[in-house]
């Protein structure tokens, strides 16, 4: 099946998502493939991709086993048609959401796997101790942060939304908090 070009709306949008996947942990090329695939209105094959990119099959076929590897596409049959199809793995949420997991799987649990495995000996003198210091600071913040993120991970959609609204309130009610309870902002 042929496929028309993309709008210039569409590519410039898939062009920055490409820039901006650079920064969320994958190559431009790969940025531009989830873009596409998120905006498309039909499935896509790897010669579609490429010929809608500009980019080479190989480079398409690497960049859909990396999005597999992120859980961010699947596979779509057509009946009639032997190629994989692909399209994004659920909806804008459920993506950010698993691009989040990703991150926590590749980045943070080994750095906490190394700061709990560094932390378990007592520092061995004063600049030991200092390094200890930092590297429990270090820990204690990432484990706040993980189970943050997993208590998010049950909330459903709607409630999530509804956290994310209450946006400069939550700072306030803290502020509020701390001045009944006595405590001052400088903390």
């Amino acid at each position: 099946m042929d496929i028309p070009p993309l709008s210039a709306k569409t590519e410039s949008f898939v062009h920055h998502f490409g820039e901006m996947g650079s920064r969320w942990g994958f190559n431009r090329t790969v940025g531009q493939m989830l873009a596409l695939m998120v905006i498309h209105p039909t499935p896509l094959n790897a010669d579609q991709i490429s010929r809608l990119l500009g980019v080479s099959r190989g480079n398409v076929s690497m960049g859909i086993k990396e999005l597999q590897s992120w859980r961010l596409i699947k596979t779509q049959n057509q009946a009639g048609d032997r190629k994989d199809y692909f399209v994004a793995a659920g909806s804008i949420w459920d993506l950010a959401r698993t691009v989040f997991e990703e991150r926590s799987r590749r980045e943070i649990a080994p750095t906490l796997s190394l700061l709990r495995s560094q932390l378990l000996e007592p520092p061995q003198d004063e600049n030991d101790k200092l390094s200890y210091q930092k590297m429990e600071e270090i820990h204690d913040i990432l484990e706040l942060v993980t189970e943050w993120s997993n208590s998010l991970n049950s909330l459903k959609l709607e409630q999530i939304q509804s956290l994310m609204k209450l946006g400069s309130g939550i700072s306030k009610a803290l502020e509020f908090k701390d001045k009944i309870v006595g405590k001052g902002t400088s903390e």
